[in-house]
């Protein structure tokens, strides 16, 4: 896969790509990341790329020609169809279906805005798709291109070690994760690993590990369980998880044994 990144901090996005995950993904060749300086494709002396809006008000809108010379320039460097991606908090959620979407595709371009935005005529002739990484307001969109790179890049089919890592994560299938432990068995200060874990019951495990996600997500994302239908053992697990709760907040309440 190719992703093309449309930024006026092109070293940003390079060093942050080339770590972890995504920089493996890149040193086996199963991930491309190149990156593109609107300020390369500016006309004028002082390679321009900002104008002031019209009507008045603060700040400055980056200007069409750059992008989009930026962008024809990308669509020329290879010849796989590319999927446009501007990055802004006006933009539908980022979420883990939409990466797996993304994933699939050969190539994505993203452009990052800066100061108040990007002129409203190059969004609705050069655009395919607006996202954004949550609710909030960045400096530009660099971090926001981070997040979708590292996202969609740790699905590329060998990017991770171990494939099934990428089956587990928190809304792979809807769900939040289940709690995970490691050494050592009994910590002085914490207590020991659930003892299920530790049983080599892998069917007890795994009806452990789905009854903790399932308790997990009714707890902390209550909204993704309105999402999806459960199938009877899932909901069977998910009462006895709220039972379990309810029974030990009662005896942490009254401070019975």
């Amino acid at each position: 896969m190719r992703i093309d990144v449309v930024s006026l901090f092109p070293d940003f996005v390079r060093q942050s790509a080339a770590i972890g995950v995504v920089g493996r993904a890149q040193q086996r060749e199963l991930l491309q990341v190149e990156t593109w300086n609107p300020r390369d494709f500016a006309t004028d002396n002082y390679r321009t790329v900002d104008g002031r809006p019209f009507g008045g008000g603060p700040g400055m809108v980056m200007l069409i020609e750059p992008l989009r010379a930026a962008l024809a320039a990308i669509r020329e460097a290879a010849p796989e169809p590319v999927h446009v991606i501007y990055l802004s908090p006006q933009g539908a959620r980022l979420t883990q279906k939409r990466v797996e979407a993304l994933a699939k595709m050969p190539r994505i371009a993203l452009i990052c805005g800066r100061y108040e935005g990007v002129d409203e005529r190059l969004l609705e002739h050069e655009v395919d798709e607006e996202l954004s990484i949550g609710d909030y307001v960045l400096s530009g969109g660099e971090l926001g291109a981070a997040v979708v790179i590292d996202a969609v890049g740790r699905l590329q089919e060998g990017a991770l070690n171990d494939a099934q890592s990428a089956q587990q994560d928190s809304f792979s299938d809807g769900l939040l994760d289940c709690p995970h432990y490691t050494r050592p068995v009994h910590h002085d200060a914490w207590g020991g690993v659930p003892e299920v874990l530790l049983s080599g019951d892998h069917a007890a495990i795994r009806r452990w590990r789905r009854k903790q996600s399932l308790g997990r997500t009714w707890l902390r994302r209550p909204d993704l369980l309105t999402q999806r239908v459960l199938d009877d053992e899932s909901r069977a697990l998910l009462d006895e998880f709220r039972r379990d709760y309810e029974r030990l907040n009662a005896t942490n309440l009254t401070g019975a044994p």
